[in-house]
């Protein structure tokens, strides 16, 4: 036997066949010198309950280090504990462990809860929870338990997304809420740390409305940009419809110069009946027929367009605005249209699909021309004296 020495092991030269080099300096320890590659570990051989028994050491470590573990493992031995049964249980343990882990972990459950809730949201509902979650949550929290996430932790992340963009703050605990709901509703978590979570983001009703100059940019814009993602805002400008409704429209939905949404994709749960002028009706003509989806506004002929941020960052680039604007002032701004040319509120209201007394009604959320005549002359005042300030300038 020969005492092992850190410059023998670095030196040592494999073999034609598999050795095993016993340590003199530390009982029951091996060197074992793969044949060919010279691959080497460690390895403790014994004797337990009268037959002979191996331990392989986890990774090749240094020489002082392998002593160590061999010394320990014969410790083991001493007090009637198998060494290799015993690392081959905390093997096992240690897997189970990982596998309830990563059964439980955030992105493997977030991804079932998308995939249910798949049949119970409306299609845009379910784009904003899912942007929410790989956007925002997965990235801190993905490998995580579900159980180890805390309300400091809810409080943590949605403050941050608050500092800069209050509104999505909101819409993140919202969705989190749901999410862990669903996991109390299952037995997975006792409770949801959201609860008692106040929303970090203060919400304001937005009361912008394109004015005529605006709206020209914007189309222009579209045109510029082309392709079916601007066709949609282009259609969002001529019927003044959400843009989730506008985006899942289907060629199957069209009967003549008639578009019925059905009620799985409207907010209200409720077919809705829209008259498409002919201008709206050349537009969905002129969209290319990609696959049988039957969809559109399509690109991959699967799916509808579904990039927001990335339109937004196009058409602000061509239309350079000078106030921010989201798509949803659209349909504010189609409604004022509207009602700046005395269209009844009634038929405002049928064709946004929109009922009074329901969140505060058209009057509150998008109309923004009184019917009073004193309101109205004011109005008419304002638009001419901004026209003459244009003039000036």
């Amino acid at each position: 036997m020969t005492r092992l020495t850190t410059k023998f092991i670095e030196n040592v030269k494999p073999g034609n066949t598999r050795r095993e080099i016993p340590d003199a300096g530390c009982q029951g320890l091996y060197l074992i010198v793969q044949a060919g590659t010279g691959r080497r570990s460690w390895a403790v051989r014994y004797r337990y309950r009268g037959k002979t028994r191996k331990l392989t050491l986890d990774g090749f470590v240094t020489l002082a280090v392998a002593r160590q573990r061999c010394t320990a493992a014969l410790q083991q031995l001493e007090e009637g504990i198998d060494p290799a049964a015993a690392k081959f249980e905390a093997e096992t343990l240690a897997a189970q462990a990982d596998a309830e882990k990563r059964k439980n972990a955030v992105e493997q459950l977030a991804a079932r809860f998308l995939e249910q809730q798949r049949k119970r949201l409306r299609p845009n509902t379910l784009g904003q929870v899912s942007h929410v979650l790989s956007t925002y949550v997965l990235p801190k929290w993905a490998g995580r338990n579900v159980s180890d996430v805390r309300r400091r932790d809810i409080i943590d992340l949605v403050e941050d997304i608050a500092d800069e963009r209050p509104v999505m703050a909101n819409r993140t605990l919202a969705c989190l809420s749901r999410f862990f709901n669903w996991l109390c509703e299952r037995d997975v978590i006792e409770a949801s740390p959201c609860a008692g979570v106040k929303r970090p983001g203060r919400e304001q009703a937005r009361d912008l409305v394109l004015d005529g100059n605006e709206i020209a940019s914007l189309w222009k814009a579209c045109q510029q940009v082309g392709g079916p993602s601007a066709a949609s805002v282009q259609l969002m400008l001529l019927l003044g419809q959400r843009r989730g409704e506008i985006v899942g429209m289907r060629r199957s939905e069209v009967e003549g110069d008639l578009w019925r949404i059905p009620a799985s994709r409207m907010k209200g749960r409720v077919e809705h009946v829209v008259p498409l002028p002919t201008r709206a009706l050349a537009l969905i003509e002129a969209q290319p027929i990609i696959g049988d989806s039957g969809f559109v506004f399509t690109i991959s002929g699967r799916a509808p367009v579904n990039d927001p941020v990335a339109l937004k960052r196009a058409l602000d680039k061509h239309m350079q605005p000078k106030r921010p604007w989201v798509f949803h002032d659209i349909r504010r701004s189609v409604a004022s249209g509207m009602a700046s040319l005395d269209v009844p509120v009634e038929a405002i209201e049928k064709i946004l699909a929109h009922r009074s007394g329901t969140f505060r009604g058209i009057v509150g959320i998008y109309q923004r021309h009184g019917y009073v005549p004193q309101m109205r002359a004011a109005l008419e005042r304002a638009r001419r004296a901004a026209r003459a300030g244009r003039q000036r300038r």
